[in-house]
Parts: C-alpha cells; sequence; structure tokens
C-alpha cells in the first residue's frame, strides 16, 4: 500500500494486490487518497503499464474479468476508482479536462512512488489507456494533451461529444431533494446502458442479472457521483479537436444496441484518428465489458499484443 508520492520503495507492500496513491486533484493543491486495484498480482514497473478508467457513477469493479486477465499475462495494471468514487476519498472532479490532467499526474505519482526516476517529463510511452463512457473521455483528452505519455489508447462506449437525457441530468443532479430521483436515476442509467443481454438475462454466466447488478453498483457509489459525472460528460465539447492530436494506436469498442453512444457517432470520432480500428459487437449495448465480456476481453488482448509487440 503506498500512502505518499514520495515513498521509499521499503514502504510498499510487495504482497499487496491493491494499492493507495495520494494524487494532487489540482482542487486545492492537496493529495488525495485513491484506491487501485491490480488485477489480483503484484504490481512492478517492469511490465507494460494499463491503466483502466470507469464511467460515471462506477469504480474499478466493472473491469474485473479484463484487468485479472492482463495481470496474469505480462502487464502490470491499475485499475482506479476516480476520486469521489467507490474506495477513492473525495472531492470528485467535475470536468473532463481536469480528469484528464489528474490521470496524468496518476501516471508520474506512479512512477515516483516505485522508483522510477523517469516520473517527470522523461516518461515515453509508458503506459497504455483504456476507458468507457466518461472514462473514455477522460482517456481521450490525456492522450492529446500529454501524448508523450501514452503508448496507445482504448475507447469503449464513446462518442465526440455525451448529451445526456434532461430527465436523466435532473434525476441524477437533485438527488438530494428526493429519494425517488436518485431511484429515477439509477433505472434509466441500467435501462439505457444494457442491451438485449442485460434485459433478457443472456450473460455468459447464468443466473447473474446485469440491471440488478448495475444497480447495486450505482447505489453503492457515493452520493452525487452520478450527477457529477453525467453534467461532466454533458458538457464536454472537445472530443473532435482532442482526437485531431491522438497519433498513438486506438482502439475504438461499440456495442450496436448502445442507446447511450450510438456507434455511428462513435465511427465519427475515428475517423478522425489516422492509427484507428473499430470493432462493433452484435447484441450488445453500452456495457460491453460485462454484457460481451469474453469478446470485449478478446480485442484488448489483440490491441495490446499490436501496440506493445508482445509475444
Amino acid at each position: 500500500m503506498i500512502s505518499n508520492k514520495h515513498c521509499e520503495k521499503s514502504q510498499i507492500n510487495s504482497n499487496s494486490y491493491k494499492m493507495k496513491l495520494k494524487v494532487s486533484t489540482g482542487i486545492s493543491g492537496e493529495k488525495i487518497e485513491v484506491f487501485a486495484s491490480t488485477g489480483g498480482k503484484k504490481f512492478s514497473m517492469e511490465h507494460p503499464l494499463l491503466i483502466f478508467l470507469h464511467g460515471a457513477g462506477m469504480d474499478h469493479t466493472v473491469w474485473n474479468l479484463q484487468t485479472r486477465y492482463f495481470a496474469f499475462h505480462g502487464y502490470s495494471v491499475l485499475s482506479i476508482d476516480f476520486p469521489g468514487h467507490g474506495r477513492s476519498k473525495g472531492p470528485i472532479i467535475k470536468s473532463i479536462e481536469k480528469m484528464a490532467d489528474w490521470v496524468s499526474e496518476l501516471i508520474k505519482t506512479t512512477f515516483i512512488a516505485f522508483g522510477d526516476d523517469r516520473g517527470g517529463s522523461n516518461i515515453s510511452k509508458r503506459v497504455s489507456l483504456i476507458g468507457h463512457s466518461m472514462g473514455a473521455l477522460v482517456a481521450l483528452e490525456c492522450s492529446s494533451r500529454y501524448p508523450k505519455l501514452i503508448n496507445s489508447l482504448s475507447m469503449l462506449g464513446v462518442s465526440a461529444e455525451m448529451p445526456v437525457h434532461p430527465v436523466l441530468l435532473e434525476a441524477s443532479s437533485n438527488h438530494e431533494s428526493s429519494d425517488s430521483n436518485e431511484t429515477l436515476a439509477y433505472d434509466l442509467v441500467n435501462s439505457w446502458c444494457h442491451g438485449e443481454v442485460g434485459h433478457f438475462g443472456k450473460t455468459p454466466v447464468p443466473g447473474i442479472s446485469l440491471i440488478g447488478g448495475g444497480r447495486a453498483l450505482l447505489n453503492s457509489a457515493p452520493k452525487g457521483a452520478l450527477g457529477v459525472g453525467l453534467r461532466a460528460c454533458n458538457s464536454y465539447k472537445n472530443g473532435m479537436t482532442a482526437a485531431e492530436n491522438v497519433k498513438c494506436p486506438t482502439l475504438f469498442l461499440m456495442g450496436d444496441e448502445d442507446k447511450m453512444t450510438p456507434p455511428k457517432l462513435g465511427l465519427k470520432l475515428s475517423a478522425v484518428i489516422s492509427k484507428s480500428k473499430t470493432h462493433i459487437l452484435d447484441g450488445c449495448g453500452h456495457m460491453m465489458m460485462l454484457e460481451k465480456s469474453y469478446q470485449t476481453l478478446h480485442i484488448l488482448k489483440g490491441h495490446m499484443s499490436q501496440t506493445w509487440d508482445m509475444r
């Protein structure tokens, strides 16, 4: 467990399969403690680093299958909880741009904490970002702002802009005024996020309810996290401009039943990035890493293998 960005190697628990890092949010100058899962394996900077970024109101657990695979197959993994989400302390960061800056700080903090003297401006192409929904926008903006840090980019369920339905935006933003607002927000997100697989129980594991699990996940989030994340997505307008600055190999993964970020919008974004490739999953909604978990993993494996030249 890491408690300070300037800690010595001897202070790192080498048997820990999760970490806590203190990273500046850029809000008050104070470093706040954030949580990251390492995929169930000891973290090491000797391997390519993959950082997984979750969507609004969610946490690191949405990536459990994918992160565990990569951690046991030659990669180092950090599946983070954004500030104010999951097991990370707040305050919640309120814009995609500031979240992108925070991710760059996370990268530098990780290198410094593990004794790598390239924790400053000398880090070069050492990290792959994998983001879903809000996390995909953050990954896009971060890759645009800090191209020297990023080796490859993967975006799941993404479009250049993510306008949020006014009813959902109001319900998620006014959760304190009425419990019914919060309930409505969770129900709308779960309904619109899932395709036929989630709605009709066609999951790879019999007996698992994606709708029920999704509601439980949102209900476990700190109050207001969903609303802040959705407002950040709704306000973000820099997607196309950011994409023009992305030069690293980029993967777009979409679901043909995605109501939150329809594939036609994702295709417009992918067309701007010269080194991009696109996969559209049949019978899949917005939550592809859960609805089509094995297919998602297979596609991510191929992308990482190519961009890191893993053999």
